[in-house]
This record gives C-alpha cells, structure tokens and sequence, in this order.
C-alpha cells in the first residue's frame, strides 16, 4: 500500500501533473481539433520528457556513466586529490561556519578514509564560485581537520571554479611539491570527465569514484516508473556530464 500510495502522489505533483495535462492536451489536439501531427508531436516529447522523469531510465543512464570506472582494490599513490562540487559560507556547521554540499561532502568522506589507509597528504582543489557559495578548499580543510587529518597532511588549491581549473591548478601544486602518483577522487558521474582533464594537464591518476547515484544492479519495481524532480536531474546530469565531456575533449 505505501508503495502504491507514492506512485499515486507523484502524478498529483510536479512533474507528474504536468506529464497528465500535456498527454490530454494532445488528446484534445488529435479528437476535437484534428491536429493530428501537432498531437503527435506533443505526445511524442511528453512521453520523451515522461521517460526522463522515471527511476528506471535514470538507472540505464546514470549506471552507464557511473560505471567507466570503478574503485581500485588496492589504491596507491603519493596524494589524493579531491575534487570540489559545491559549498556554502554561512551555513552552520559543528565546528564553525561554512558546509559542503552533499556530492563534495561524500568525496570528502572517501578522501579522509583513503588517506588514514595510505597516509598520504590530501590535495582539496576548489575555490570560491559564486559570491554567496563557500571557498570550498578551505571549508573542506576545516572538517578535514576536525576529523583528525594533521594540517601538514592537507594542501589547497582555492582558485578553480571548473573541473578545467581543478585540473589545471592541481597539476601545478604537484609539480611544486614533487607528487607524481595522485589517486582521484570525486563523484562516480563526474570522473571519465575529470580523468580526460587531468590528462590534458599530463597528469595520470588513478580513479577512486565515489558518491554513487544509483545501484550497480538495480531491480525493477513498478514505482520506478513514476515521475521523479530527482530522476529528471539525474537524467539532466547525465546530459550535461556528456556535452561537457565532448567539449573537454574536442574544443577547450
């Protein structure tokens, strides 16, 4: 029943309602107007934007692009470089002021394990994007340091505000400071694009995906047909990773 129940909701909630009125409309389009080929139209890129809103697309999706790389079982190298996405200045935090968002705060979390089981220095590489977000290198630094993380063990890169950046500004902290065997880390969706711009920078690291969006092996349910806002982002992240991918690779 709870099960039946969510699926219910969502067609009463955006997106779901929306997907409803525009599948009558193009109803109402083919049987009292006779506008069969705008009807068609219509329905054909609702149920297009439908299939982007579901759980079940979103798996086949964000799955293929999570799984290019996976985690190494024995991870080596001379750094970790974790890659910003995202952060907050004025938000509360236990220590202090100034949170990660979610996606950077999970690499984090695999960053500060990786580096308890090497012990080697954490590389943070992120800078201040907006002017109401967080420098993002240096928040990181502080809940580094809470978490135990001597400060001799944690170097910053604040002046990126892009994977290109990320790359670029990274490489050249690791000239400076002699590293040459970085371990990445970052979130799963985001890594063929941060591997591609590492290289660029004639830097090969070894990929450590993590903050994974979606099961490795999902099992269908029929409320993974439901329109979710959450899968629609996902699909949307999805296409961005891949457009920005092609840029990465073919015009910067």
């Amino acid at each position: 029943m709870v099960y039946l129940l969510k699926f219910g909701a969502s067609w009463i909630l955006p997106p779901g309602i929306f997907i409803l009125l525009f599948f009558a409309l193009a109803v109402w389009l083919w049987k009292k107007r006779g506008e069969k080929k705008a009807a068609a139209i219509l329905f054909g890129l609702t149920f297009v934007f439908y299939l982007l809103c579901t759980g079940f697309v979103a798996e086949k999706t964000m799955g293929s692009l999570e799984s290019v790389y996976a985690p190494p079982e024995n991870p080596s190298g001379d750094v970790i470089i974790m890659l910003g996405g995202g952060a907050y200045n004025d938000t509360p935090d236990v220590d202090g002021t100034g949170t990660l968002c979610s996606s950077p705060a999970s690499r984090l979390l695999t960053a500060v394990r990786l580096q308890r089981k090497l012990d080697v220095p954490i590389l943070l590489s992120g800078g201040q994007v907006y002017e109401d977000t967080g420098a993002e290198a240096k928040i990181a630094k502080r809940v580094l340091m809470s978490l135990g993380v001597p400060e001799d063990k944690i170097l910053t890169e604040t002046k990126s505000i892009n994977t290109s950046q990320n790359a670029k500004y990274s490489a050249e902290i690791l000239r400076e400071n002699g590293l040459s065997r970085p371990i990445l880390v970052t979130s799963a969706f985001h890594m063929k694009r941060s591997v591609l711009n590492f290289a660029k920078q004639g830097i090969d690291v070894e990929p450590f995906p993590t903050d994974y969006m979606v099961a490795h092996h999902p099992v269908f349910h029929y409320t993974k047909l439901r329109p979710q806002t959450e899968t629609l982002l996902d699909n949307v992240t999805v296409l961005q990773e891949t457009l920005r991918t092609f840029v990465t690779r073919y015009l910067e």
